[in-house]
């Protein structure tokens, strides 16, 4: 069982409480079951799971993947035109655009490399979960208006 940690949330001048992803009573749950051995490197920079070594994802309390699938249809959350989400979102200083469309796909561009990675995604509260086209689950994590992924931290409507 992994917490779905991402460490740059935690280094924003107003990050979360310290146990804001603690498994407690009452709090909605997010974390993924993963096959396998996880560095807390992993958990923290970045977290990509192949689909046979996920076994479920829970993201506040709701399970949104399980056995390597995904629960709901990509593109079946047609997401509002003027959702804040939606749109390209950049890291500068790490020249990698993500583009986030209304039918649930993202395409990246990555060191003027358009389309570097492309696939589905799924918006639950401040947290936003891929399934890459090439088939692997990666994570993300919406804290003040900023995009935090992998490392990444992108900030919206800027194109690279």
């Amino acid at each position: 069982m992994v917490p779905l940690l991402v460490n740059t949330v935690f280094e924003d001048p107003e990050p979360p409480a310290p146990d804001a992803f603690d498994l407690k009573p009452g709090r909605p749950a997010t974390f993924a079951v993963v096959r396998g051995r996880v560095s807390s490197a992993q958990i923290t920079q970045m977290l990509v799971v192949q689909p046979q070594d996920l076994v479920a994802l829970v993201i506040d309390g709701e399970l949104i993947a399980f056995a390597g699938a995904p629960q709901r249809a990509a593109g079946t959350d047609r997401l509002d035109t003027g959702d804040p989400r939606l749109g390209p979102w950049t890291d500068r200083r790490r020249a990698m655009t993500q583009y986030l469309t209304q039918d649930g796909r993202y395409t990246e561009t990555r060191n003027g490399r358009r389309h570097a990675y492309t696939g589905h995604f799924w918006l639950n509260g401040d947290r936003i979960t891929y399934l890459d086209d090439t088939g692997f689950w990666a994570f993300g994590q919406y804290h003040r208006g900023v995009l935090h992924h992998a490392g990444y931290i992108l900030r919206p409507g800027e194109s690279g």
